[in-house]
């Protein structure tokens, strides 16, 4: 383990020590698992990120095309007969 200094808030530090007393664990351990579950929490995503990213799904839906439809499906013809391809290869 490596020993480090922080700088907390009075109120910070009253929550870590009733958190510590309350569960009666050290507090580094109790620091140590709420940076561990804030991480798992962190990968997801906020509101406003939800929000933001939809936000811009909806303009790309509502703008209009920029290829013909005729020259969208060719080029997936393409990608799809050139995956069949490469799956039929054998192995090495």
């Amino acid at each position: 383990m490596v020993k480090v200094t922080f700088t907390l808030d009075d109120e910070t530090v009253e929550r870590l020590r009733r958190l510590a007393t309350r569960l009666r664990r050290p507090q580094s351990q109790v620091v140590r698992e709420s940076i561990r579950e804030y991480e798992v929490r962190s990968d997801k995503l906020s509101e406003d990120e939800r929000r933001r990213m939809l936000d811009v799904l909806d303009r790309i839906t509502k703008a209009p095309p920029t290829r013909p439809q005729a020259e969208v499906d060719a080029e997936l013809r393409e990608i799809r007969a050139a995956r069949r391809r490469w799956a039929r290869r054998e192995p090495r």
